[in-house]
């Protein structure tokens, strides 16, 4: 089969053949149609983001859409030919408590998740690809057509999974700090489906703010942030309607933690918060005021195995879209036009999809 290599950190990925991916038991095999390009590919890719722990070479892509081409002897409702969902988030069999997790095609995480991701390093910018069985979620009947858009759907799991996390409730008021990110911009969206009565969406560019709330309605109210804390969190709490609920913080590495305080403190007593983003300061939080206020306060990374089929129902349903993006598409031969593009189009609502069953597309919305 023809596949995306990355063959050392710095170097253009190599499209070559690869072995073809066997059956085990617990796994299935998969016809890969549509995979999302991340906007910070060209990081990994370039060593920047040392966080992938193994060594090159493999076959990136973390996520996918496709059907399913061979089943293991243990899947009891998978078939040849279902619209799967290839979920990334691998999690090790044998530690039900606390197991590892890793990102197939992307990363290890940390030490701990080393050997599993020798078990499954290869992603999906290849014409097949190998996941556990549960990790192929079905999708139901779609055309092939609309594989494009149900690629972008890891863009809003994350933030699900974060608003899981926070037992959103229909009604509540919530912010979502970060807005103006990719990840951020799809909470939103991902909030009102679940029937927030209010989402507060903070950043610093004012143009995605506006764009936003013109997109979602009076829902949405936009808070611009200027880095001071004191003032930000008085901004927040003065554009609420009411106590809020929960805070779901999704900032990215070059935020600092006085951005993340900032929302964080906005919470009413007995509130709860979300940490999902990636800031690297270190975050100190007034004891007092956390003890008193009887926030509870948590990390979550990626998303629980049962909340895929909740989003995906959200879907179904109509209250959640995934295809109001604009989506370009880029044939497995065009990979690294293809990650290029990802890295210069990474606004709310953009999204860049490799076609591993394609050859030499042109670059479509």
């Amino acid at each position: 089969m023809k596949a995306a290599v990355l063959k050392s950190f710095g170097t253009p990925l190599v499209i070559e053949d690869a072995p073809e991916p066997t059956l085990g038991t617990g796994e299935v095999i998969v016809d890969v149609v549509a995979a999302k390009v991340l906007a910070y590919a060209n990081e990994v890719f370039s060593g920047k983001r040392q966080h992938l722990i193994f060594s090159p070479p493999f076959i990136p892509g973390a996520g996918g859409i496709g059907r399913i081409a061979a089943v293991g002897q243990d899947a009891a409702e998978l078939a040849v030919g279902d619209w799967v969902l290839c979920d990334p988030t691998v999690r090790a069999r044998d530690n039900a408590v606390s197991p590892v997790v890793v990102l197939q095609g992307l990363t290890a995480g940390g030490t701990r998740g080393l050997g599993l991701q020798k078990y499954v390093p290869d992603g999906c910018w290849a014409e097949r690809v190998r996941v556990p069985t549960e990790n192929a979620i079905p999708l139901g009947p779609i055309e092939p057509n609309d594989a494009n858009a149900w690629a972008t759907i890891g863009t809003y799991l994350v933030p699900y999974g974060g608003l899981d996390a926070a037992d959103l409730k229909a009604g509540e008021i919530v912010v979502i700090n970060g807005a103006t990110g990719s990840f951020g911009s799809a909470g939103v969206a991902v909030a009102l489906a679940m029937g927030a009565a209010c989402v507060l969406a903070t950043g610093r560019n004012r143009e995605v703010l506006n764009g936003l709330a013109r997109r979602f309605g009076s829902r949405v109210r936009p808070v611009a942030m200027d880095r001071e804390e004191n003032a930000d969190r008085e901004r927040i709490l003065a554009a609420a309607p009411g106590p809020i609920d929960c805070v779901l913080d999704l900032l990215p590495p070059v935020a600092s933690a006085a951005q993340v305080r900032a929302a964080v403190t906005t919470v009413r007593p007995h509130g709860r918060v979300v940490l999902m983003g990636g800031v690297q300061d270190e975050l100190s939080l007034p004891y007092g005021w956390l003890m008193r206020s009887c926030v509870t306060l948590r990390g979550q990374f990626m998303y629980g195995r049962a909340a895929i089929e909740r989003l995906i129902a959200l879907v179904r349903a109509g209250v959640l879209r995934l295809d109001t993006s604009t989506v370009a598409t880029f044939a497995l031969d065009e990979v690294n036009q293809a990650v290029t593009h990802a890295s210069q189009h990474a606004a709310p609502f953009e999204a860049t999809v490799l076609r591993p069953c394609d050859r030499k597309s042109t670059p479509s919305t």
